[in-house]
């Protein structure tokens, strides 16, 4: 593909479950201009719990085939409401960045998995898709994520803010990119994100998540199993180290359950040990941040950005005051990194996955068109 600017459309489901978010952004693939349009989509629940029910699967089920096709469909639609929304014909799009769903990650053994249809996506949608991003940098020996901090970079050189920063992703893992003046980037997932907390709110109260941190907020952390759930060796590990969602799900679900927490507290313990986590995460780098920049859903967990900054003691904000989109940041890093695959630029590296060298990734999806 010839050089020069891009209109891509970066799409992300993550590992909170609750729908797709598309955003629509120009790059060459070092540069940004995002351009504010994004939409969500979220999906309905029924498909929520077969997704669900696919996570910790080594290898693809028969059912798993038809569960990747009904949330690649909601892709579409997302693409389709984006579009129209933002006033885009299909044509001026070069190309959709599609991570899909992890259901699976456990790079030690060299497997990350991603359910989606791309080539589907790319079919009904009549634009060329890029996707697979993880497997290339595992298969070097990478931890495949986190994938971001490439895209933090590019946002953080044009911010105007004092380095070193901390730019950390509250999803249902939590993970941080560390970048420094002298463009030094280093990431890791540092815990679990929201993912304990809204699956304790979804199972004592039918929320999926604890609006703004009220039930943490009303409630009273434990702190013995704040100590037991940072006795977990991962803490120690020397980055760069990725979680799945269900990594040390067990171990802190039980924890919780063994100390017969009540809901508010259950949710304040759960909220706490995700703090705990990204807190213990400062330990592994270079120097501390001097301010922290929050994307994702956990941003808007009141009760986890005043604990966090309260710990931490120094700013913590909210990307949106940066003039990012903290919805979308992910959405639209996808796009960027579907450019980079055109433009043969690295997605990955030493620092941010461990993998042994800069690494190129993903795979492009023509449209039938483009393939004959």
């Amino acid at each position: 593909m010839t050089q020069g600017w891009i209109t891509a459309i970066g799409m992300m489901s993550g590992t909170s479950l609750d729908g797709v978010d598309a955003a629509l952004i120009e790059t060459d693939g070092i540069e940004v201009r995002r351009t504010g349009q994004s939409v969500f989509v979220p999906y309905a629940p029924e498909l929520r719990e077969r997704m669900r029910a696919c996570f910790g699967n080594r290898s693809a089920t028969n059912s798993e085939h038809v569960v990747a096709d009904d949330l690649t469909q909601v892709h579409v639609d997302a693409v389709n409401i984006l579009l129209d929304k933002a006033g885009v014909a299909v044509g001026k799009i070069g190309v959709i960045g599609f991570h899909g769903q992890t259901v699976f990650h456990e790079p030690g053994n060299g497997i990350t998995r991603q359910i989606g249809t791309p080539h589907m996506l790319a079919e009904k949608t009549g634009i060329p898709v890029v996707a697979d991003f993880r497997l290339a940098d595992v298969a070097a020996g990478g931890e495949g994520a986190p994938l971001a901090p490439v895209y933090h970079a590019a946002l953080i050189k044009s911010a105007g803010v004092d380095l070193p920063v901390a730019v950390l992703n509250i999803g249902g893992v939590s993970n941080l990119t560390y970048i420094d003046a002298d463009d030094q980037l280093l990431a890791f997932d540092c815990g679990p994100g929201n993912a304990r907390l809204d699956d304790w709110m979804l199972r004592h109260t039918g929320n999926p998540v604890d609006l703004n941190g009220a039930t943490a907020a009303s409630g009273t952390g434990d702190p013995m199993v704040e100590v037991k759930f940072l006795e977990d060796p991962y803490f120690d590990r020397i980055p760069p180290k990725s979680l799945d969602r269900e990594d040390m799900a067990a171990r802190i679900d039980g924890l919780v359950v063994e100390a017969k927490l009540n809901v508010p507290d259950g949710a304040a313990t759960l909220a706490n040990c995700t703090v705990a986590a990204i807190v213990a995460g400062v330990n592994h780098l270079p120097a501390a941040p001097q301010s922290w920049f929050v994307c994702g859903g956990g941003r808007h967990n009141d009760y986890i950005m005043e604990t966090l900054g309260s710990r931490l003691g120094v700013p913590v904000r909210s990307v949106d005051e940066l003039d990012w989109d903290g919805d979308a940041v992910e959405a639209e890093c996808f796009g960027f990194l579907a450019v980079r695959h055109l433009r043969d630029l690295p997605l990955s590296f030493p620092g941010t996955t461990g993998v042994p060298e800069p690494c190129c990734g993903g795979k492009l999806y023509p449209t039938k068109k483009q393939r004959y």
